[in-house]
């Protein structure tokens, strides 16, 4: 890393720093992944200077943070988590459906192919999104941008709605502040993560969100074990959201989100009515279900896994069950929804041609 290279990195800190601040001062959701993400996205837009974030600090902050997750699983979690699975299974098809009609029901008034559509606003992974869309000669470049939209949509609304909804109804505690409470140090017993982290390095690029849920796998195995894991140092988490929080502003850019014009409201629309069926869904699943309000709507929701088990830690949810089943609709949207996007939009080419 070059002197310039070393400044801007230094300034990229600083925003960090200040964004977390100014939102933490604020009493915002998630300061310190919001606030950095914000902060340095501004900056990106209006100051036209790229930041440098290394990629590897970015791996050590989702690895930290896969290892705090998995700390809050327990046995007791893996026996509770049995009777919701099918209920949720059907509540994520739901999901999905949804998207799948809606997103393809507006491309009769805007001049965006149905294939693009689907894909740009399916609550998804935006880089699997993306490379599933390519295969079926969808436009990649509005993928990116439309899911770009969903993903800022997610993360600002749900985990304010939540917060703000349930700090009217219980004491919330601040995810840091629950790091804070338990935190004792664990002298050489941290050797224990060095297995997780191998295995979050090992497995980034081989599945997908590798670099969360490997980390998140092995640390729940061992914390059901016999292995005594130490709790993490408050400012440690607090560093690796902000890591997190950064390579995500760093990420978005005003020249791309220009690209979309006309078509963002559409897509931004489209998730707020995705958001809005997945909290009655999550409500319905609550009521069916002995899982507290918080916990379903959060399991539920179509947001990024970090966010919304954050989000549960600081009202009051079980971070454990909405980890496990947010990785249950991660994946089942990464397995069978491509192959199965893939089939009916060619059965519909054949069809047309013929």
């Amino acid at each position: 890393m070059n002197t310039t290279e070393f400044k801007k990195f230094l300034e990229t800190v600083l925003l960090g720093l200040v964004g977390g601040y100014v939102f933490g001062l604020a009493n915002l959701p998630l300061p310190w992944v919001l606030g950095p993400l914000t902060f340095v996205m501004l900056w990106q837009g209006f100051s036209k200077r790229k930041v440098n974030w290394p990629n590897p600090i970015k791996q050590t902050g989702l690895i930290i943070l896969g290892i705090y997750f998995g700390l809050y699983f327990t046995a007791e979690t893996f026996l509770t988590i049995g009777p919701y699975f099918l209920p949720f299974l059907v509540v994520t098809t739901l999901i999905i459906s949804v998207s799948i009609v809606v997103s393809t029901l507006v491309t009769k008034w805007i001049e965006v192919d149905q294939v693009t559509s689907v894909f740009g606003s399916i609550p998804g992974g935006l880089t699997e999104m993306v490379i599933a869309s390519e295969s079926l000669n969808a436009k990649s470049s509005l993928v990116v941008i439309f899911q770009t939209v969903r993903l800022l949509t997610v993360l600002f609304i749900v985990p304010t709605i939540i917060v703000f909804y349930f700090t009217g109804q219980q004491q919330v505690t601040g995810a840091s502040e629950v790091v804070a409470e338990t935190f004792t140090w664990g002298g050489w017993n941290y050797l224990w993560f060095i297995p997780p982290v191998i295995i979050g390095v090992f497995i980034q690029n081989k599945i997908p969100a590798g670099i969360v849920i490997g980390p998140l796998a092995i640390t729940a195995l061992m914390n059901i074990g016999l292995v005594n894991l130490p709790s993490i140092p408050e400012f440690v988490l607090l560093a690796a959201q902000m890591a997190v929080g950064i390579s995500l502003g760093k990420s978005i850019s005003f020249a791309d989100l220009k690209v979309g014009g006309k078509y963002c409201y559409v897509y931004f629309g489209i998730t707020l009515f995705l958001i809005l069926t997945s909290f009655g869904l999550g409500a319905g699943l609550a009521y069916f279900t002995s899982l507290d309000l918080a916990t379903a709507v959060l399991s539920v929701a179509p947001g990024g896994i970090i966010e919304m088990v954050l989000t549960a830690a600081y009202v009051g949810g079980d971070p454990a069950i909405v980890s496990a089943l947010q990785l249950t609709r991660i994946l089942v949207i990464i397995i069978c929804v491509p192959p199965l996007l893939k089939w009916y939009f060619k059965k519909n080419a054949t069809k047309h041609a013929a």
